[in-house]
């Protein structure tokens, strides 16, 4: 076993759901003169299991090779290392790379299992209004209806409620994409101080290396604009006491009481949207092969197909 290993025992990982509004903090940060920061982290805990036993490394090595994300960063993987010295080696090679003494990651998923690895972590928690997520979910193509768009929100907001419970609150900040749109310098003052750092101008450097723009409030509540008041009623009858508990108004139209048979159609509806979305995107003879190489548990077979549906989402995201 490798000597003397580099480690970083106190990563900051930023956590939310997916659509929240992670991507662009993430990218404030990464162009901080003294931050450097990973994008979609979850592959250092995707497969860890709920138990909390780690994977073979062997078979961790053959998931990376079809995982877009890491293939992506260009990380190299050290064979000599075990799982958590592994994972932990990703983020030393993002630190060294930028030249920066901070480092963090974003994770939107099973980010309770990132104390297994770094028990000394420290959070940042971005939390959007999930009326807003719900929407933003069915044009990535991950819902059909804002129904299904509120899982990844729930999902995430219910792990954060548990592990904010036991990480002591000078490791924790909470967020809310509303502010950062509308306080940007402000809100990233109080994050950088969290960090141990200041604040500097550069973190709106972004900019103009990546498609997106600087904060405009027009961004915020938008479900205001582009829900029916079915869709809100919906979304506002699952999720009305957690949106008022993290100080969201509801809509104040009348309370939606849905149905088991109604639950039952909202999931028809939505396997038919995702099915419709993935025919749309990744045409016929990809579709097929991507459901029959599951079905049939063909792994060199899957391995391709998840390679040219990820080169294919590369494209849309570009």
């Amino acid at each position: 076993m490798k000597e003397n290993i580099d480690l970083v025992s106190e990563p900051i990982f930023l956590v939310g759901a997916e659509r929240s509004g992670t991507t662009v903090l993430r990218l404030m940060l990464d162009h901080h003169p003294q931050i450097a920061w990973c994008s979609e982290f979850e592959y250092a805990v995707d497969k860890i299991s709920e138990s909390g036993e780690l994977p073979p490394l062997d078979e961790y090595y053959q998931w990376l090779e079809t995982n877009g994300i890491f293939q992506d960063s260009g990380f190299t993987i050290d064979r000599r290392l075990s799982y958590s010295q592994l994972v932990n080696s990703f983020l030393v090679q993002k630190r060294d790379r930028a030249g920066k003494p901070i480092v963090g990651a974003a994770v939107h998923r099973h980010f309770d299992r990132l104390l297994q690895i770094w028990p000394h972590a420290r959070f940042i928690h971005l939390v959007r209004d999930g009326r807003d997520v719900a929407r933003s979910s069915i044009g990535m193509g991950w819902a059909g209806n804002v129904w299904k768009g509120l899982e990844r929100w729930i999902d995430a907001e219910q792990i954060w409620t548990q592990l904010s419970s036991i990480i002591p609150a000078e490791r924790q900040i909470e967020v809310k994409y509303e502010t950062l749109i509308c306080e940007p310098i402000e809100t990233l003052k109080k994050i950088c101080e969290f960090l141990g750092t200041s604040y500097d101008p550069a973190m709106f450097g972004y900019t103009e290396t990546t498609k997106y723009d600087l904060p405009d409030p027009k961004l915020i509540q938008q479900w205001r604009r582009k829900l029916s008041d079915y869709e809100i009623q919906l979304v506002e009858s699952r999720i009305g006491v957690m949106l008022q508990e993290r100080g969201y108004e509801l809509s104040g139209l009348p309370h939606l009481t849905v149905t088991p048979v109604t639950e039952q159609q909202l999931k028809l509806q939505d396997w038919w949207a995702r099915v419709q979305f993935r025919l749309q995107r990744y045409g016929l003879a990809i579709f097929l092969s991507d459901y029959l190489s599951r079905k049939l548990n063909l792994t060199q077979w899957q391995k391709s197909v998840k390679v040219k549906m990820y080169d294919i989402n590369r494209e849309y995201f570009k």
